[in-house]
Formats: structure tokens, C-alpha cells, sequence
């Protein structure tokens, strides 16, 4: 079967009236039917641009600068103004980082529900509101808010029922990719544990697919079937999940989990990862960790290393595996 979404060689650079700086680079990945593709790294790492190059809604000075990206087959990049509306919350949707940022603080949540309906054609005609508002109440019962909350505006809402505010309107128009950017973020972890226990939930009743994207790499396990791992614009490994959590095989990767503490299982100390990501505007040479790297060799700062498959599931993107093999 084809995959949903395809990206390949996906670069993105903020342009400069005398320079450009790439945040993302020469990134590859696919995302099959029904699948949740976890992609994790650091702030700053281009998690959100990529999210926002699959829709085609990066603002200037922002600029997609090479590859491609096909949904179902179809070139995105291609796609004129109309192909691009009828695209967006159709076949993809976004849920967005800050949910109280995203809402309207003026309008009711219904009506911001209801307006992503009228504003696509799905209701239409006389009584196109009442219908589209009557479907919203029914979409925010399938997130776990009671209908009556309907006429509420966000700031009378809590964080965690606002994100599943953002979630309904996400899913209004039955889209089969969801982009959930960091959709716990601020959250505590009672109610983060709520919302991905309903994604979760979501998914396995109406079948989407699932671009996941956060920082935390032990909520990214609980929810992904596959990981990608992105450091400073370029992705370093990809893997499925559970392998990737159990034995990771990038310096970079073993550094993020060894960052969290583990809730089950005798307690360990946390080492983390020294230094700090590297400015983009002058990237370091070769692999681009390797001043962080613990297992850095001669080669790596003079060669960036290619992204190579371990096995018929795992890549990664490091010197210490030169010919592929785990």
C-alpha cells in the first residue's frame, strides 16, 4: 500500500536580505494509513517547520527551498490556492502548540467548531448552522467535554479542555492525517496522560494517521508506532518505537532518553546531554552533534554522515555504523 504522506528531501530556510539560514535539512520520512509517526528533538530543532511545510502555511521570511512533499500521491507543492484549501482540514489538520492561542478569545467554541465546516462546504443551505453547530456539540462529546459547554469562550475553559477544544475542531472534517504539534505542552501530567489516553482512543475508532510531535520521548513511546529523531534540521534515526526506546543506536537519541527519569524500575541517575544545540546560522562541520557527541571519531567533524538502514525497520544517521549493520 502507499504511504499517506511522503517527504523527500525536504529543505526549509528563513531568508535574509544578505544570507539564509537552513532549520531544515535534506529531511526524508514516510507516514503509512493508520500509522503515528513520533517526531522528537529539541527546541529549535525544526519540528514545528516541518508540520508546517506539510501544509504549506510557513510565513516569510520562511521559504521552502527543496525536496517534495506528496499526500496520497499528490504533489502539495503543486497544488494551486483552491487545491490547497480543499487540502487543508479536509486531508490534514493541525493541532496547534498553544491551544489558548489558537482560539478566538471572542468567539464561542461552537462557532469556531462550526465555522471550519461552513468555511470547507461540509454544511451548506438553509439551516447550515444549526447543523454544523448541532455536529460540533456531538465533536466535542467525542473528546470528552459535555455539550453544554457549547456557548463557552476558551478563557472559561481549563488548559486541558481547551486542548481538546483544538483537538475537535482538528477532527471536524474527518481528515485521515492529523499534525498534533507538542498537544500537551503546559499541561500537568495527570491531564497529559488524559488527553493522549483519548488519542489514543480516537485514533483506533475512526482511523487516522498521526504526525506526533514533541520534545519528551517517554510520552512520544506511549502513543507512537515509529520514532524519527531530528537534530538541528536533519534527522539522525528513525526507528519503531518500542526498539527505539530499548536500544537506541545515535549518541543523540541514547542522550534524550537518558535525559528522563523512568517511572518504573530502580532509580537511576539522569546524565543529559552537555552543551546546547548549535547555532544554525553557523552550523558545526560534518555531523552536526559531534561537538556534543561522546562517542565523536576523527571522521565526524570533517564528513556528515548519510542516513543508512541498520536492518528492514531502523536508519540512522551516525559514523560508529559506516556500513549499515547494527
Amino acid at each position: 500500500m502507499d504511504p499517506l504522506l511522503t517527504v523527500e528531501h525536504l529543505s526549509v530556510e528563513y531568508l535574509g536580505r544578505d544570507s539564509s539560514v537552513r532549520v531544515v535539512d535534506d529531511v526524508s520520512f514516510e507516514i503509512a494509513r493508520g500509522e503515528v509517526l513520533g517526531l522528537a528533538g529539541e527546541s529549535g530543532s525544526g519540528k514545528s517547520t516541518i508540520a508546517q511545510a506539510v501544509l504549506r502555511i510557513l510565513a516569510p521570511p520562511a521559504a521552502i527551498t527543496g525536496g517534495n512533499v506528496r499526500f496520497e500521491s499528490r504533489d502539495i507543492f503543486a497544488m494551486s490556492d483552491a487545491e490547497l484549501r480543499a487540502f487543508r482540514w479536509r486531508k490534514a489538520s493541525l493541532v496547534f502548540q498553544s491551544a489558548m492561542n489558537a482560539l478566538n478569545p471572542v468567539t464561542t467554541i461552537g462557532e469556531q467548531i462550526a465555522d471550519v465546516m461552513l468555511a470547507h462546504g461540509e454544511e451548506s443551505g438553509r439551516g447550515a448552522k444549526d447543523r454544523a453547530l448541532e455536529r460540533a456539540a456531538g465533536l466535542l462529546e467525542l473528546v470528552g467535554i459535555e455539550r453544554g459547554r457549547l456557548n463557552a469562550y476558551p478563557h472559561e475553559l481549563s488548559g486541558g479542555m481547551r486542548q481538546r477544544v483544538v483537538i475537535a475542531i482538528a477532527l471536524s472534517l474527518k481528515p485521515p492525517l492529523i499534525i498534533m504539534d507538542e498537544p500537551t505542552t503546559a499541561l500537568d501530567v495527570v491531564v497529559q496522560k488524559e488527553i493522549l489516553h483519548e488519542i489514543s482512543e480516537l485514533k483506533q475508532r475512526l482511523g487516522f494517521s498521526i504526525l506526533f510531535i514533541t520534545h519528551d520521548l517517554s510520552l512520544m513511546v506511549e502513543v507512537s508506532t515509529r520514532i524519527a529523531i531530528l537534530y538541528a534540521g536533519r534527522l539522525v534515526e528513525t526507528a519503531p518505537a518500542r526498539e527505539l526506546f530499548e536500544r537506541p543506536k545515535h549518541p543523540y537519541t541514547r542522550g534524550l532518553l537518558e535525559a528522563f527519569p523512568s517511572l518504573h524500575g530502580p532509580k537511576k541517575k539522569l546524565s543529559g546531554i552537555p552543551g546546547s544545540p548549535p547555532d544554525l546560522r553557523s552550523p558545526p562541520s560534518g555531523c552536526r552533534f559531534h561537538p556534543r557527541c561522546p562517542d565523536v571519531l576523527e571522521r565526524c567533524p570533517k564528513e556528515i554522515p548519510l542516513r543508512r538502514p541498520l536492518d528492514e525497520r531502523r536508519t540512522v544517521a551516525c559514523h560508529l555504523y559506516p556500513g549499515g549493520a547494527s
